[in-house]
């Protein structure tokens, strides 16, 4: 027994056409939304970015630690044949100034890193970023010279270079630079808390 297939009415053949054309457009519609919607996540990551490592560079000055000091020293040199001093050659003097040493983390150097609401940023070790002696504090005292062995201007920036170099070492061994390290965290912390929503959690390394 054979069966006869009724032949598709040609407003039904066309509705099926509408429907087929329908759906594939909200297919493509919802492919193309949710690729702007990725791209529009990922290009805000970058962009908070780009601003959270612009707003470090503002707090530079406010990361970094001061060490002040007075500093008294005495310099003293002499000619000397095979380690005996020669006579008549011995010239010295004190020497009394102010100078400041800063230590800091360079924020330039720091990585942020965005992951939903997550924030990380991630510091270099602290260092010690520059060492100034004012020079209008600088008081001699006890100047003694020779005509064989005069002063001269090595003398003086060795002197100096040497004095720095210790003073470095002392402001080291207070702990200088771990209280610059907390001390830009905190900083950092205390932007970025003003700076972003409640919502938002971040750890400073």
């Amino acid at each position: 027994m054979s069966t006869v297939k009724e032949p598709l009415h040609p407003l039904r053949t066309a509705r099926y056409l509408w429907l087929g054309i329908l759906l594939c457009a909200l297919v493509g519609g919802a492919c193309f939304l949710g690729g702007r919607w990725s791209a529009g996540r990922s290009e805000t990551a970058k962009i908070d970015t780009v601003v959270l490592q612009n707003q470090l560079s503002e707090i530079r000055e406010l990361a970094t630690v001061t060490y002040a000091y007075t500093n008294m020293a005495q310099f003293e040199s002499s000619n000397d044949f095979y380690g005996v001093k020669i006579p008549f050659t011995t010239k010295s003097f004190i020497l009394t100034y102010d100078g400041t040493v800063k230590a800091g983390v360079d924020l330039d150097g720091a990585e942020v890193s965005v992951s939903g609401t997550t924030v990380t940023i991630t510091l270099p070790e602290a260092e010690i970023l520059s060492h100034e002696i004012d020079e209008d504090s600088m008081e001699v005292f006890d100047e003694k010279t020779s005509i064989f062995n005069p002063f001269t201007v090595e003398d003086f920036t060795s002197f100096q270079s040497d004095q720095k170099a210790a003073m470095e070492e002392k402001a080291l061994s207070r702990g200088l630079l771990a209280e610059a390290r907390a001390k830009a965290v905190s900083s950092v912390e205390q932007l970025f808390a003003a700076a972003l929503p409640d919502t938002y959690t971040v750890t400073v390394q």
